[in-house]
């Protein structure tokens, strides 16, 4: 893989965090976690889908189960717990692949959570960064709604707003939810699906005009449904529409910044 000029991604410190050293993509979105949403149904299923986003280049995968009503074995107190067993067994299969904790939450559940709920949903339960997934159909004072977490002291990334028929038919409150500090999650899968669907046209526009961040596997399984290999293939699909630097950015720098609750470095320019 190319230099992209500001990051190495064969390997490179995460700001902030005393970890050691990444490698490879940073993947902010997948649902890994065997047995409680729609991710993998077993620990086996678990472990196939984490080798094959080490295979595909994935160094650090983040788990991020959905937190909402329709999936009640998704309990916020049991996530870390949850996450340190799977990572157990990643090692002990010695899989190459950082395994972090997260969730991806409904706007709901985040309106209704208290502060100590939020930050065990954040990213590495840092209480910096949380994932929202973008609601399905029209939802008025959207911003406001949002503001709720970010008054609370985080940072929000919106998950997949390419696929929301209302910012299909009209972008412009996702410009202003950019400028108010809102980051942007596009999923792989939109820039791999058919070309010029309303998902897929949303999906470059928002990475050729710089107001997404980053590109996330969202995956679900090893390969078939949502596969988490997609991140690596929606690199090129990215470099064709933005250029190499600026895709490696969003998959890289950007995501390792999210996960470490600090500023996302200045992007490349897009080609």
């Amino acid at each position: 893989m190319p230099d992209n000029g500001f990051v190495d991604i064969h390997a490179y410190e995460l700001p902030g965090v005393d970890d050691g050293p990444l490698n490879g993509f940073v993947d902010i979105h997948a649902h890994v976690l065997p047995g409680i949403d729609d991710g993998p149904k077993n620990l086996n299923d678990s472990l196939a889908l984490v080798r094959a986003a080490a295979e595909s280049g994935i160094g650090t995968l983040v788990a991020t189960p959905h937190l909402r009503s329709d999936f009640p074995a998704v309990r916020v107190g049991e996530l870390a717990n949850r996450v340190q067993t799977l990572r157990e067994e990643v090692e002990r299969e010695s899989i190459s692949v950082r395994l972090v904790g997260g969730a991806e939450v409904s706007l709901a559940w985040a309106v209704q959570a208290n502060d100590d709920e939020l930050a065990l949903a954040s990213y590495g339960q840092r209480g910096k960064d949380i994932l929202i997934e973008t609601p399905d159909g029209r939802v008025p004072g959207l911003a406001q709604l949002l503001y709720g977490p970010r008054s609370r002291g985080l940072r929000v990334t919106l998950a997949h707003p390419e696929r929301s028929p209302e910012f299909q038919s009209d972008r412009s409150q996702l410009e202003e939810l950019v400028r108010q500090g809102i980051l942007l999650q596009i999923d792989a899968s939109s820039l791999l699906g058919r070309r010029r669907s309303p998902s897929q046209r949303l999906a470059a526009s928002l990475c050729r005009d710089g107001l997404a961040h980053v590109i996330a596997s969202d995956g679900h399984r090893a390969a078939s449904w949502r596969p988490v290999t997609a991140l690596a293939d929606a690199l090129g699909a990215a470099s064709a529409i933005i250029g190499p630097a600026r895709a490696l950015w969003m998959v890289c720098a950007a995501p390792a910044a999210i996960l470490a609750g600090v500023a996302i470095p200045a992007p490349p320019p897009v080609e």
